[in-house]
């Protein structure tokens, strides 16, 4: 059973490293679509956009290192608690498109309770 759980992490490890280098690169990729999400009372939302971008990228590489993937582990915990304002505009302003998607109020809920603490929860288990 161990092996197969050790197995699972692994994959679930590779996976969580990917997801955040593209999470990232979509800051820079796809800016706008950030810009519209940031809530209006935050400054310089293209300065916040790019500093997400980079720290998304900055923890998916920590992630590799076992020397530094507790560091990235905590840091990404940190960010997506970091990212609540803009979870909870998305409640406040739902219904909205965010480019081709359609933002509804009960995907805006889901977001906030149900995928932000699943995220955390992801990296969590990789802690050690």
């Amino acid at each position: 059973m161990a092996v197969k759980i050790t197995n699972i992490k692994k994959i679930s490890l590779v996976i969580l490293v990917i997801f955040y280098l593209l999470a990232g690169a979509n800051h820079f990729y796809n800016p706008s679509s950030y810009y519209r999400l940031i809530p209006k009372y935050l400054p310089y939302p293209v300065a916040l956009n790019i500093l997400a971008g980079i720290a998304e990228i900055l923890f998916a590489l920590l992630l590799l290192l076992p020397k530094t993937r507790r560091l990235a582990v905590y840091g990404i915990m940190l960010m997506l608690l970091a990212f609540l304002p803009v979870h909870i505009q998305m409640v406040i302003d739902a219904p909205f498109i965010l480019g081709t998607l359609a933002i509804s109020p009960l995907v805006a809920w889901i977001r906030l309770v149900v995928l932000q603490p699943l995220l955390i929860l992801w990296a969590w288990w990789h802690r050690r």
